[in-house]
């Protein structure tokens, strides 16, 4: 097919697929004349993706490049292309300040009450002691109860993310989940938290539909 078949096979704009060859995301086609290339499947496939990591992800250009790299790289094992995926997930911007020490510390002092095995510099410690702060700020110093029932959560999410890796047998196509999976397992779990917000909103302060409303 023709970057036109293929822009619209990907539901992308032609603009977008050739700035993404220029970046470097989008592997070559296939040169058939001079001025003619052709693509497949496969590049569909990868438009997708990486519009799904740029887009709903919020990658940077440059954390999805290592997201991309790691994707390709034959071999390399899983737990290496998971760690990609959450140090770009984990990519703080310029103006953001590291967290406290105190609070890297709380954070690793719940994930240790509940058994979690983990090492030192997961990026996951930073991003929780940095939401910590930003509570702390609006003076909500939240207590153990919450910060207990948001890593039970979390803990969920999480085997549900293994667990979907056990149901695949191709190497690739695990990486490839794993991958993805930890980069739009983000705003799948916000999406379904802010509809989960607006149930318990209901639950806990439910609206007297009896009331006048003159």
């Amino acid at each position: 097919m023709r970057i036109s078949e293929l822009a619209k096979r990907a539901a992308t704009p032609v603009t977008a697929v050739k700035y993404y060859q220029r970046e470097g995301l989008l592997f070559e086609g296939i040169r058939t004349a001079p001025n003619q290339v052709e693509y497949g499947e496969a590049h569909v496939k990868r438009v997708r993706l990486i519009r799904a990591l740029l887009e709903t992800g919020g990658l940077s250009i440059a954390a999805t490049k290592d997201v991309i790299r790691a994707l390709d790289a034959p071999g390399a094992p899983l737990a290496e292309t998971f760690s990609v995926a959450s140090s770009a997930l984990a990519t703080p911007r310029a103006a953001e300040v590291r967290a406290s020490e105190a609070s890297r510390e709380r954070v690793k002092s719940i994930a240790h009450s509940l058994g979690w095995g983990f090492t030192g510099d997961n990026p996951g410690i930073e991003g929780a002691a940095r939401a910590l702060e930003g509570l702390d700020a609006i003076d909500f110093d939240a207590p153990g109860e919450y910060l207990r029932d948001y890593a039970a959560a979390a803990a969920l999410a999480a085997t549900a993310d293994v667990r979907a890796l056990t149901a695949l047998s191709d190497p690739d196509k695990i990486a490839e989940l794993m991958v993805v999976g930890t980069v739009l397992g983000d705003p799948l779990f916000a999406g379904l938290r802010r509809i989960a917000q607006e149930d318990a909103t209901h639950q806990l302060f439910p609206v007297d539909t009896n009331r006048d409303r003159s």
